[in-house]
């Protein structure tokens, strides 16, 4: 098991990070993932940037988010396989079988719900929830101040009324 770094050098890091992404050498930009998706849209289905010019504005940016968000799958797949050694395949995972019920349907039905009012309130918002919490916050966005805040009491009311006692087994 690695030893836990430190708090403060978490940050420092990440600080280090986000001047590296918005520097000239880096992305020239903030860190973010949702740009991605149109832009991919527009590769995968050949639309004409000059006919959508959402596409136009966002050719640099998202070209490198799909490199960003490849990371983060290796990453996260490097760390649970050999670092946690918590990897495993699952569609129901045992907090929600403990809590709530053993539905493969009711667990992707919820997750697609959740995931949908997600996107929504970000974009809503101007942006994504990994640009609006690691990008947003650091440049104290109010924009991304209050998608925080949002989310967070989305969190605790969810908790309360998803996770209000075990099930009876």
């Amino acid at each position: 098991m690695l030893k836990k770094i430190p708090w403060w050098l978490g940050g420092i890091l990440m600080a280090a990070l986000l001047l590296f992404t918005f520097s000239v050498i880096g992305a020239n930009r903030p860190i973010g993932a949702s740009t991605y998706v149109p832009y991919f849209a527009g590769i995968l289905f050949d639309l004409d940037p000059d006919k959508y010019t959402y596409l136009k504005e966002i050719h640099n940016p998202g070209s490198w988010e799909g490199v960003f968000l490849l990371g983060v799958l290796a990453g996260s797949f490097f760390n649970a396989v050999f670092i946690t050694k918590t990897f495993r395949f699952t569609i129901v995972p045992d907090a929600w079988k403990r809590y709530k019920n053993s539905s493969a349907a009711s667990r992707l039905f919820w997750s697609f719900v959740s995931g949908f009012f997600l996107i929504i309130g970000a974009r809503l918002a101007g942006g994504c929830t990994s640009g609006h919490f690691l990008s947003g916050v650091s440049q104290m966005a109010f924009s991304s101040m209050i998608f925080g805040a949002m989310v967070m009491a989305s969190l605790i009311i969810t908790g309360k009324l998803f996770y209000k006692k075990e099930r009876e087994q």
